[in-house]
């Protein structure tokens, strides 16, 4: 799947916030979706092309991808487990 053809169920905007926000309102944004769906988030805060990926690992969501367009980057996940 290439990453312009994912359809995500929900789309988040943290854009102008910083570690730890974006992590923590992935968190929250995941807890609220159903198993499968999809989200988007969108940040500029650097730290998350690192930060996001991580918190997928540690947390068994399946990431899809990412690309950066205008100083923001565009983060796809997967919700494949209920995150405790």
């Amino acid at each position: 799947m290439k990453i312009e053809d994912i359809k995500p169920d929900v789309v988040h905007d943290v854009t102008g916030t910083y570690c730890p926000v974006p992590v923590v309102e992935t968190s929250v944004q995941i807890r609220g979706m159903k198993i499968g769906q999809i989200l988007e988030l969108i940040a500029d805060d650097p730290g998350s092309v690192e930060d996001i990926p991580a918190w997928c690992r540690s947390t068994g969501q399946e990431f899809l991808g990412m690309f950066e367009e205008d100083g923001e980057f565009h983060f796809f996940i997967r919700k494949v487990k209920e995150v405790k």
